[in-house]
């Protein structure tokens, strides 16, 4: 078994001391230092952080709807649901934005349909509130705008992800030259 001060004198150079081989050692380790190691534990320390707020939000998202509940039986039936409908597809969008964050947390990137999907999910509860309130024809002609170009580009996020385009790939690859024959 080596000692440390074994191991620490096998790396000393011949006519070297003690305290510059250790002097040189730190200095090597201070040139190998890669930043963006530093980077990626920050952020999966932040992430982490993140995805247990947003956990802890959608708890206390899911008792606030419980607490709505009530409503229904204190006033008119229509204003309990409402805000019970409303909490709820609020707390879908929390959902998304957690899948977002996990999502990045492990492939360590961000997909565009869960951002979509994410504004999706708020633009439709913007827009049943709306509804609710009795908002002008207007502004839901400007928020179905709105929803329509965010279908446009989910549907085009879809159509051409560079991870959708790979697993076409793949799967032409694994049909065979006579199952294409057939096909034709």
């Amino acid at each position: 078994m080596k000692s440390w001060v074994h191991d620490h004198i096998a790396i000393v150079p011949v006519g070297e001391t003690e305290r510059e081989g250790v002097v040189r050692q730190a200095l090597v380790r201070m040139l190998a230092f890669d930043p963006s190691q530093l980077w990626n534990r920050l952020t999966r320390l932040s992430l982490s952080l993140l995805i247990v707020t947003i956990q802890i939000a959608f708890i206390c998202g899911v008792g606030r709807t419980l607490l709505d509940i009530p409503l229904m039986f204190q006033s008119a039936l229509e204003v309990g649901l409402r805000q019970v409908i409303v909490d709820a597809l609020i707390l879908l969008a929390v959902v998304e934005v957690l899948k977002t964050t996990l999502t990045y947390f492990s492939a360590g990137r961000v997909k565009v349909t869960f951002i979509v999907d994410t504004i999706l999910v708020v633009m439709l509860t913007e827009v049943i509130s709306e509804w609710f309130q009795g908002a002008d024809p207007f502004r839901f002609a400007m928020l179905g705008g709105i929803l329509l170009v965010l279908a446009v580009t989910r549907v085009v996020a879809v159509r051409f992800s560079p991870a959708g385009s790979v697993e076409r790939e793949q799967q032409e690859e694994a049909i065979s030259p006579s199952d294409r024959a057939e096909a034709c």
